[in-house]
């Protein structure tokens, strides 16, 4: 399970493969026993105690510890209490499931590329090439098993990195992946792809659904601050159709007036 927002900016600030990095990596996982509306719940209510403290109306320390433990549930999802007493309110996971149901955030997007599905299907297959159009991801190292290292770029800066393995691979059809346990982010994502007749090029459909370090909670912030993630998959499926018919990505960097 995905570890914490506190761990993963550890991590990074040490850097990957650093002593630091492999401390934490050892340390027992935050898994996820809270259900989404406990986690708003939590947040909501860490929030006024915080407030309350502020004001001086409540016992500065107690108030601390309570308001703490409170918010340290909201943004991990993982409550100690519970864990002891064998509580998980998140709901089941099957065993080669990453992110139960109801957690998580699911993006879903499709676009039709003037290639043939071969063509489409080989380039995807090859993770290695999703960098070059998913632009929060900075690397990611395939290998003849089907299994892959991702590291991507993650909240405030931080990164976050992850094993995968490929579940369903249909050649033309379907690749389907999830995040093996210690990753730093729960994810799963699939694409699919369908031939479209009379020469119309290749339907390319994928879904991606991951629990970062802060949850939906997370996410929801993100969002506040501009990086949807509805708008994120569709700006980096229009590169991959850019991509796949003209070679590369148009851009504006260094133009006049570009970014």
């Amino acid at each position: 399970m995905a570890a914490t927002l506190l761990t993963t900016a550890v991590k990074s600030a040490a850097g990957s493969g650093s002593r630091v990095a492999r401390a934490v990596d050892r340390l027992p996982p935050a898994r996820t026993n809270l259900s989404s509306t406990e986690r708003w719940l939590s947040l909501a209510a860490g929030g006024t105690v915080a407030g309350l403290c502020l004001t001086g109306r409540t016992p500065p320390v107690l108030s601390t510890i309570i308001g703490t433990g409170l918010i340290y549930r909201a943004l991990t999802g993982s409550c100690p209490c519970y864990r002891a007493l064998g509580v998980n309110t998140a709901g089941s996971t099957k065993p080669r499931t990453a992110v139960p149901a109801g957690h998580g955030t699911r993006v879903e997007h499709a676009v039709t590329v003037n290639k043939p599905v071969a063509d489409v299907y080989r380039f995807w297959r090859d993770f290695e090439n999703l960098p070059r159009f998913m632009t929060h991801l900075i690397d990611v190292d395939a290998t003849t098993d089907g299994r892959s290292h991702w590291i991507a770029r993650g909240p405030l800066g931080t990164a976050v990195e992850w094993d995968a393995e490929i579940v369903t691979d249909v050649p033309n059809q379907v690749i389907a992946w999830r995040s093996l346990d210690g990753a730093d982010v729960d994810t799963a994502g699939s694409v699919h792809f369908v031939e479209l007749p009379h020469n119309r090029g290749t339907e390319v459909r994928v879904a991606l659904k991951y629990d970062p370090p802060a949850g939906k909670v997370g996410t929801a912030l993100a969002t506040l601050v501009g990086k949807s993630p509805e708008s994120q998959i569709k700006a980096d499926m229009r590169h991959f159709r850019e991509l796949m018919e003209a070679g590369e990505i148009p851009t504006i960097k260094g133009q006049p007036h570009g970014e």
